[in-house]
């Protein structure tokens, strides 16, 4: 009996520790813009405007990114600024079609996710007017907007 009782002060003691470390994930999660750290709102710079209306699921995958910035070779810091960028100028509507696009390409087998990524590089590769063959010819692939990003 004494054991059960001790097992529960010990378990309610544990658990009631937790509580500052959750209130902290979501103060974070609802953190302003104006509540970023220097560092934050640097490499978040293209979502400033956007920051405040997005959901806190958005904001927690933003922060992770923040987080690991500094760490990230200069070639993928420069990649993760010009898709900030990119993604700051999208619609919701845009948006939505890229996260549904994303999904599809996470489920194809490798060897189509492959064939997919050469056809976009010969496409950022290609001239003007191959590009607009390639479109034709792939509507399936690069459908009626160009995605040059």
């Amino acid at each position: 009996m004494a054991f059960r009782k001790y097992a529960a002060i010990i378990l309610f003691a544990s658990v009631s520790s937790l509580f500052p470390l959750l209130a902290l994930a979501e103060d974070a999660l609802d953190k302003p813009w104006a509540l970023l750290n220097e560092d934050q709102r640097k490499v978040l710079a293209p979502l400033a405007d956007d920051w405040d209306g997005l959901r806190p699921w958005q904001r927690e995958r933003m922060l992770e990114i923040a987080h690991d910035y500094p760490k990230m070779p200069a070639d993928r810091q420069a990649r993760v600024q010009q898709r900030l960028a990119s993604w700051s100028r999208m619609t919701p509507f845009e948006r939505e079609n890229a996260r549904k696009r994303f999904q599809q390409f996470k489920s194809l087998p490798p060897e189509k996710k492959e064939e997919l990524r050469q056809h976009w590089h010969d496409y950022r590769e290609a001239s003007p007017e191959k590009r607009q063959q390639l479109r034709s010819q792939h509507p399936e692939i690069f459908g009626v907007e160009e995605m040059e990003r």
